[in-house]
């Protein structure tokens, strides 16, 4: 196929079809774009009529489309609801400019609202568009036009179809006229009607209409070939078909002057249409004529050519720039954060992206849409989640703000308690409390801090000033117990068990009646005054355990010989160990589940740990009396 050839089966079909208008607004707003990224997705690569919107319109269209822009949404509607009742279903360039002037004045409308929402003092995460009655007429009446127009186009491709048929049913009679030589003469005119009937079909499949055509010329100048008519009425018609093929190439020529390549191309397959149109010319001069008028047209190819391949390369590198925006906004993991800051941080990124993203222009068509509903997407995902989280924050905040508002009506209640000591405590308790509660508004922190800690303030005061009196008392008391140790002290380890022994008592309970002495000093002079005690009842313990052993001895010295006594005693002194022994396990196992969790329980532990100490021994006394009495046997 010649390049001609080529540019004659070019139709507008094969243009691509317009960029729709994409709307990337602030993400902040609830509502998506829906209907600009229907009208993307509604694009058709195989679309005559979608294919014409890609070529720039004329000054009168584009009047016409300023004026559609001037108008307001309540007259658009209109306007779209009177060409639906025409029927007007080639109006499809007036409809996308009506779509693209409706959601323009949305977009406005909404900003303003946004504006108007942030400057209340709002926050712009909470925004919710109006509903707009005139927007559901609008997208009701536009998806009726989609529908009838799709409708409109599938009919007319079967028109053209049906076209095609009859086309080459023609030329199959033609070719037959052309075939039988010893007959064309006499079948000129119904040759001649044939060809007007080809003629006056009109629109067949574009994929078709270069082939179709060359067929019909090819038999054409078959049977032009061969017609024996009268050569002047030949040769006039070669000559007026000359004269106008001329005129055509002077016109193909002239286009080169036209700056905008895609206003050029179309004219040249106008002029293409013509040419076909038009009968052969002279043998001599067919290959020639038709040389000069595809130079002429390869030039006005070339530059249409260049064009789009030039817009594709660029769309090609806005298809790149858009997809790393895709993948970096994609990338972005927002499940870790957990303060305000961290998302509007974050906010601010994503907004950025989005500007970047007006920035590029239109992608390839087929991956426009596609792009434009990821990126959408991946912005909605989060303002959805920076959403959920203001609302749970907010939420979590006022719940806190009522535990602490509780917590300070609490603490202002202690202050009626007689007992400070108890209302410190728990005041300390409500502290713990209020640090595991998180945080408050913050219009609202500094004053319920104030208020909590107004509170607190009165009972640490309070029991300082108790504290300080206390530690006077104390301080005496220590001054006592110290001259008891004093006295245990002098206390001798030798002397009458029956004289010594009720003076210790005596002290030990004037011990007990002391009070608290310093805290920090409590466990030393506790410390001293058990030693000293220990020291003197191991004195006396141990001479009156040697005095035992000797009255034991004695008694054993009585009963040596007599077995019967010996072995009564000997079982007797078994029975009572073997008591002490189950007694000390008892004793031992008790202690194994004893916790200290107070003074009171400390003190428990070692009149137990003492009392393990004197069975012990009196066991090892026990032992010692049997084993005594076993050497006399």
């Amino acid at each position: 196929m010649n390049e001609l050839e080529k540019a004659a089966g070019l139709s507008e079909a094969a243009a691509p079809a317009p960029e729709v208008a994409e709307s990337v607004n602030e993400c902040v707003i609830s509502e998506s774009p829906a209907l600009d990224i229907a009208a993307a997705a509604d694009a058709k690569a195989d679309d005559d009529a979608d294919a014409e919107a890609a070529i720039e319109t004329s000054e009168e269209e584009k009047d016409d489309i300023r004026r559609i822009h001037s108008l307001s949404k309540e007259e658009l509607c209109a306007e779209l609801k009177a060409i639906l009742e025409a029927g007007n279903m080639e109006a499809h360039r007036e409809v996308t400019a009506m779509k693209q002037a409706f959601f323009n004045l949305k977009t406005r409308e909404t900003n303003d609202q946004l504006q108007k929402f942030v400057e209340e003092g709002n926050d712009p995460a909470d925004f919710s568009a109006e509903p707009d009655v005139v927007e559901n007429e609008f997208k009701q009446l536009y998806a009726d036009f989609k529908d009838r127009r799709a409708a409109y186009l599938e009919a007319e491709e079967a028109r053209r179809a049906e076209n095609l048929e009859k086309k080459k049913e023609i030329i199959t009679r033609m070719e037959e006229i052309a075939g039988d030589i010893d007959n064309v003469n006499t079948k000129y005119p119904a040759f001649q009607q044939l060809q007007a009937d080809f003629k006056e079909i009109k629109d067949v499949p574009a994929s078709a209409e270069t082939d179709i055509w060359k067929q019909f010329q090819g038999v054409v100048e078959h049977f032009y070939d061969n017609l024996k008519i009268n050569k002047e009425l030949r040769d006039f018609d070669f000559k007026r078909n000359l004269d106008a093929k001329r005129a055509l190439i002077e016109e193909a020529k002239a286009l080169v002057a036209v700056s905008d390549p895609v206003a050029s191309f179309r004219a040249l397959q106008g002029l293409h249409d013509q040419w076909r149109a038009l009968g052969p010319v002279a043998k001599e001069i067919r290959e020639e004529i038709w040389n000069e008028f595809k130079e002429a047209s390869t030039v006005i190819n070339k530059r249409h050519q260049d064009y789009f391949e030039q817009r594709k390369a660029q769309e090609q590198a806005n298809e790149e720039a858009k997809n790393k925006l895709c993948e970096e906004i994609e990338s972005i993991s927002y499940d870790g954060l957990k303060t305000f800051s961290e998302w509007n941080a974050l906010t601010d990124r994503i907004i950025d992206l989005q500007k970047q993203w007006k920035g590029y222009g239109f992608a390839s068509r087929k991956a426009n849409t596609a792009l434009y509903a990821r990126f959408r997407k991946a912005c909605d995902d989060f303002f959805t989640a920076k959403t959920e989280f203001f609302n749970r924050a907010k939420e979590e905040l006022n719940e806190n703000l009522a535990k602490k508002t509780a917590l300070c009506e609490k603490a202002e209640a202690l202050k009626e308690s007689a007992d400070i000591k108890k209302a410190t405590d728990e005041i300390v308790r409500l502290q713990a409390e209020w640090k595991s509660i998180g945080s408050v508004p913050r219009k609202l922190s500094d004053a319920l801090w104030q208020r909590f800690t107004a509170a607190c303030n009165f009972f640490f005061d309070e029991r300082k000033r108790q504290n300080k009196e206390r530690h006077a008392v104390e301080n005496e008391n220590l001054e006592k117990k110290r001259a008891i140790i004093a006295k245990l002290a002098e206390l001798p380890k030798d002397g009458e068990r029956a004289e010594v022994m009720p003076r210790i008592k005596a002290l030990q309970a004037e011990w007990q009646e002391i009070g608290f002495v310093p805290f920090k000093l409590k466990d030393k002079v506790f410390a001293e005054y058990r030693e000293i005690c220990d020291a003197l009842y191991d004195a006396y313990n141990k001479r009156e355990a040697r005095q035992r052993m000797s009255n034991f001895r004695e008694r054993v010295s009585e009963i040596k010989g007599d077995g019967t006594k010996v072995s009564r005693e000997r079982d007797r002194l078994m029975r009572v160990c073997e008591s002490r022994r189950n007694e000390l396990k008892t004793i031992e196992n008790n202690m194994g589940f004893f916790s200290i969790k107070s003074s009171a329980g400390n003190s428990m532990l070692r009149d137990m740990e003492n009392k393990v100490k004197r069975i012990k021994e009196d066991i090892k006394e026990l032992e010692q009396k049997i084993a005594l009495l076993d050497k006399e046997e």
